[in-house]
Parts: structure tokens; C-alpha cells; sequence
């Protein structure tokens, strides 16, 4: 029986346990929402939880507890100083499992664990807008549709230059037959 152990193995050691929670609990403060298995979600609500409640209190060994398990300076400061205070008026509850359908592949029940923040606009989603997209396309289909334009100037004046080259060499030819016209003349004539 496992009468008051709290823990969850999830058929891993412990140093592996908790190197892989550490980090989907870093990942949780990165992004605001993973996605995992049920099991794991679970147990990395427990671990954020209890990171942001020792972060609220915002004192150095606050800071020293939670980089022992999250070893990344940036995020911590992150944690500290962007995610703690907006969650100061909470008692605790400061994520969320939302379970989804199995995974198709094993059959495993996933879900989805959510940092209760406003999820703060990233660089890379700046790129994803739908308007600078639509004014790149426009922009590329401008510069094409210049481009055939362009060509198709370039083209008709080439075939006037071909024309008029093609009226020089016939007037050249001409004039060699003219003056081979009266080169013979004379010839005889002599």
C-alpha cells in the first residue's frame, strides 16, 4: 500500500524525476502553458506551485531555493519579478490542468498545464500576424508584377531595335548589291 507517500515515481529515478520536473516546471514559466501526459502535469503543478509561493516572498533565500531547482538566473529573475507579483492576491492555485484526449500513439491521457498569467506577447508571434503577411505577399506581388511589367517594356523596345536592326543590315545588303551593281558595269565597260 502507499499509504502517506506523495510522490508519484512515473517510473523514473529520482535524480532523473527530478531533473525532468525541474525543467517542464521551467518550461511552464517560459511559455505559460505545456503539454504532458496527466501524471506529469500532476506533479509539476505541485513543484510550480510551491516555487511561486516561495517567490512571492521576494527575499534572498527565496531566490537560492527556487534556483536550486530551476538553474537558469534569467528565468528566475523572471519568476521573481514579472510572474510573483501579478499572482500576490492569490492564495495559491497559480496553475491549472485541463485534461485533453489520449495520445494516439500509446493510448496515454494528456493534458494541459496552464499558468494562471496573462501570457505576455512574444517576439516570435510578432512575425506570425496575419497583416504584415498579407503586406509581405503584396509587397512581393507588386514587385513581380513590376518585374513582368519591366520585361515586357524591355521586350518591346528590343523589338523595335530588332526591326531597326534587321532595316539596317537589309539597307547594308542593298547597298553592297548597288555597289556591286556598278562595280560590274564599269568592268565591262573597260
Amino acid at each position: 500500500m502507499r499509504h502517506g507517500k506523495k510522490t508519484k515515481k512515473l517510473g523514473r529515478t529520482k535524480s532523473h524525476r527530478r531533473a525532468m520536473l525541474a525543467n517542464m516546471a521551467a518550461s511552464l514559466f517560459l511559455y505559460h502553458v505545456i503539454k504532458t501526459t496527466e501524471a506529469k502535469a500532476k506533479e509539476v503543478k505541485k513543484l510550480a506551485d510551491k516555487l511561486i509561493t516561495i517567490a512571492k516572498r521576494g527575499d534572498l533565500h527565496a531566490h537560492r531555493l527556487v534556483y536550486d531547482v530551476i538553474k537558469d538566473r534569467k528565468l528566475v529573475k523572471k519568476l521573481f519579478d514579472e510572474i510573483a507579483p501579478k499572482l500576490m492576491d492569490r492564495e495559491g492555485g497559480y496553475t491549472k490542468v485541463l485534461k485533453l484526449a489520449t495520445r494516439r500513439g500509446d493510448g496515454a491521457s494528456l493534458s494541459v498545464v496552464k499558468l494562471l498569467v496573462e501570457r505576455p506577447p512574444t517576439e516570435e508571434k510578432k512575425g506570425k500576424k496575419e497583416k504584415p503577411k498579407k503586406e509581405a505577399k503584396s509587397k512581393k506581388e507588386a514587385e513581380v508584377k513590376a518585374d513582368k511589367e519591366r520585361k515586357k517594356e524591355e521586350k518591346a523596345k528590343e523589338e523595335p531595335k530588332e526591326i531597326k536592326e534587321e532595316a539596317e543590315e537589309v539597307e547594308a545588303e542593298e547597298r553592297k548589291e548597288e555597289a556591286k551593281g556598278l562595280e560590274e558595269p564599269k568592268q565591262k565597260g573597260t
